[in-house]
């Protein structure tokens, strides 16, 4: 099927071409015209917040419960001064009059003291959204807000809340193109091959950021879905595309003609892309059995990436392959140049440095005047073919099998030292702390940390609903008893619902102050001894419902429900990981060591992920604070990982089995699979590596942090377990290697990844 797929793609070219553009176009159109609608929400179903927020909705019109924000100021001559009261004050009438926005100011006679510090210096006014209002009209409206501020000497505005921060759309993924293309030229040696690859992968991101744009409106989708869909659809889209060239060329350097080249290309290595990307996708989607909209957002965003680039790979790459033909192979001085200039723009515009865009014009004049000026017309001498057995990749596989244990010991000694600091994973969400130094928000926090303290960013809401009239006399116990817990700064005495009626209300509020920060382990603690200890002992004997919610509460219920459920995520991939792997080699060891491998891997990369930005190991150097990791990023990590593992692992074991079949060499055949594949491993990983680890550049301590542990699961998995462990583990088993019991030969079903089918060779192009 794939065979004539790839011929029917490579013969009407121009057709998938023009196909291709009005679709992009068409999707482009569509998302622009429509716009995104990004939310952050995270709803906990059967959590104590979630029975919180409810009583809010109920009771409290939805206080705290909705994205909220803040307006933080500091004065030198004090925000009582007249000058500045009056310069706020304009302000806040006129944020006030947005639609969709409740405020509460410090000047506000109910409540408005609470709101300015002990020392007068820094006051703020809190910001309600309604709940119909998303995170990327939030983000439009914190830009509004912004604008409002007023210009006073002595007087520093900031905007706090994380909703009503600017979300800044990616740029470090040129960083990875330009890198991507030296990359490429390298490993193929021709400038013309090394586009393909890109020109994939760029028509399959630009599709699907433009689909998760409006997968938005239908779905809760995080506003960083887009980042992380542009990062892994970069990765694989080159990474499938550099298989299948690569496959195509063997097949032209074998003598068939350029259509029997791309049908088997596509019906071997088209094959290989498929089962690795259906791999991928099924690992995301496992996610949307969490039953949390965020969670599975980021899935729908990810896997829709994913998937068009997976499309795009097998059927606008023979496309490009009918237009490129035998010019693969050519490269000439004026391409050279023109490639290396466009890798200097693309750096330029990851790195946001103007000058070097200059050699985007540059490279365009290069291609122009080389068509006038013989001697960069010229082709640059071609490569010659090393014998497979004269590789470096063959010689160091030998020298794996010679001293098998040494090379086992080593691998599995390294990954362990590196997987070591998962052992102190703290899971939770980094709080606005985490944002960078130069941001407004940042900023807000930091002020209202220095006049308020460091847990008045993150306020516990305790909610109170009496049943009988004798339950009232429970608030003020129960607010007693919660202030004199260690970890609390203080609490408001219990605001009634009813503030007509106050001792017949319906329902109560205390907010609490805790003295650390939302992210830090010690506000955790609180929380969870405030509810298995303080609270139930001072309510008891009465029918008062207490709940502890607010957006700290709400964090950490989302992650204790993540983390019960991680265990039987990763089993479920697993299993699923070792079937498929043992459908495809028909082999029990070779399935069990691959998933025990990538585990251990995975391990190291969690490990590499906690040290850095848990313990804030090299964290000036990227620019981030130690904080714990979001309870969700082991998990998509987890899934994704695991499903480009798959891929070098299909490609490199399907060669392996394939000279195994032909030799009935046990040993010789994992040095020749080794050597055949090792250059294109090395290729694609090296391009992956550089574009996951380009994200580092942004500024959100989320896409920084899946960029380097994507980045290190992929350089990790490609050499110490490719290069290192399969070939020592394979050569310790020898034969066994393809054990396969005869009754689970005849239960599990046949699936072929590199199997060629007949692709008769045709008289013509």
């Amino acid at each position: 099927m794939l065979a004539r797929l790839g011929r029917s793609c490579f013969e009407h070219r121009w057709r998938v071409l023009l196909a291709w553009l009005a679709g992009l176009a068409l999707v482009l159109g569509a998302a622009r015209a429509v716009g995104p609608a990004f939310g952050g929400e995270f709803a906990i179903p059967d959590s104590e917040s979630r029975d919180g927020f409810a009583v809010l909705d109920a009771h409290f019109g939805g206080v705290g419960s909705g994205l909220s924000g803040s307006i933080v100021f500091r004065a030198d001559a004090g925000v009582g001064d007249q000058r500045v009261r009056e310069a706020m004050e304009a302000m806040f009438a006129a944020v006030a009059a947005l639609p969709g926005v409740t405020l509460a100011g410090p000047y506000d006679e109910a409540g408005g003291g609470r709101r300015v510090s002990p020392d007068g210096s820094v006051a703020f006014a809190a910001l309600s959204l309604e709940p119909t209002v998303n995170r990327t009209e939030s983000a439009a409206l914190g830009r509004r807000i912004a604008d409002l501020a007023p210009e006073l000497e002595g007087l520093r505005v900031e905007i706090g809340g994380s909703a009503l921060g600017a979300f800044q759309p990616p740029e470090s993924e040129f960083i990875g193109l330009a890198f991507a293309v030296v990359v490429l030229i390298l490993a193929f040696g021709s400038v013309l091959a090394m586009g393909l690859p890109i020109g994939v992968a760029a028509a399959g991101v630009g599709t699907g950021v433009a689909l998760i744009a409006l997968i938005s409106n239908l779905a809760t989708v995080p506003d960083f879905a887009t980042t992380l869909g542009a990062m892994i659809g970069l990765g694989v889209g080159i990474d499938y595309a550099l298989i299948v060239v690569t496959r195509y060329r063997e097949e032209l350097a074998e003598g068939r003609d350029l259509v029997s080249a791309t049908a088997v290309a596509m019906a071997t290595a088209g094959r290989a892309v498929i089962f690795a990307g259906l791999t991928v996708v099924i690992s995301l989607l496992g996610m949307l059995l969490m039953g949390l909209a965020f969670v599975s957002g980021l899935a729908i965003g990810a896997a829709t990436t994913v998937t068009v680039t997976m499309v795009a790979s097998v059927t606008l790459l023979p496309a490009l392959l009918g237009v490129a033909r035998t010019r693969v192979e050519v490269t000439r001085w004026a391409e050279l140049a023109a490639a290396a200039l466009v890798s200097v723009a693309l750096l330029g515009v990851g790195l946001g440095a103007r000058p070097l865009l200059l050699a985007a014009p540059l490279a365009l004049a290069t291609l122009v005047v080389g068509t006038a000026l013989r001697p960069l017309r010229r082709e640059l001498p071609r490569r010659p073919r090393r014998p497979m057995r004269g590789t470096l990749a063959y010689r160091w596989s030998r020298l794996v099998q010679r001293h098998p244990w040494a090379g086992v010991l080593a691998g599995v000694a390294l990954l362990a030292a590196l997987a070591a600091p998962v052992l102190s994973l703290r899971l939770g969400f980094s709080d606005e702390g985490n944002f960078p130094a130069e941001t407004t928000t940042r900023r807000a926090y930091d002020l209202l940390a220095e006049g308020f303290g460091p847990g008045f960013n993150g306020p516990l809401l305790i909610t109170a609903v009496p049943s009988t009239p004798g339950d009232r006399a429970r608030l003020e116990p129960l607010r007693e008893a919660v202030a004199a817990t260690p970890g609390v700064a203080s609490v408001e005495p219990a605001a009634p619902s009813d503030r007509a009626r106050p001792a017949e209300a319906a329902a109560y509020l205390l907010q609490v102050i805790p003295t650390t920060s939302p992210q830090d382990a010690a506000t955790f603690d609180l929380v969870e001894r405030l509810r298995g200890q303080i609270v139930p002992r001072a309510v008891a004997g009465s029918t008062l419902d207490v709940d502890i919610t607010g957006a700290v509460a709400a964090n950490i219920d989302f992650t204790s429900y993540l983390a019960r459920r991680i265990v039987l995520f990763f089993g479920a991939v697993l299993a699923l990981s070792f079937l498929l792997l043992m459908a495809v080699f028909r082999s029990v060891l070779v399935p069990l060591k691959a998933v025990a491998m990538n585990v251990l891997s995975l391990a190291a990369a969690y490990g590499v992920v906690v040290a850095i930005f848990q313990w804030g190991w090299l964290g000036g150097l990227l620019g981030v604070a130690g904080g714990p990791i979001e309870p969700f990023i082991p998990m998509m990590m987890f899934a994704i990982v695991f499903g480009l593992s798959m891929d070098y692992e299909v490609f490199l074991l399907s060669r392996v089995r394939e000279e195994y079949d032909r030799s009935g060499d046990p040993v010789g055949s994992v040095a020749d699979g080794l050597a055949s594949t090792a250059r294109v491993i090395t290729a694609a990983a090296a391009i992956m590596v550089v574009v996951f680890g380009s994200f580092v550049f942004e500024d959100q301590r989320i896409i920084k942090l899946f960029g380097v542990g994507l980045s290190f699961a992929v350089l990790l998995d490609a050499t110490v377990v490719r290069m290192l462990l399969v070939p020592a583990t394979m050569a310790l088993l020898g034969a066994r290697n393809w054990w396969f019991p005869r009754w689970l030969d005849r239960l599990v079903p046949r699936l072929a990844v590199e199997a060629s089918p007949p692709v008769p060779r045709s008289a013509g192009d």
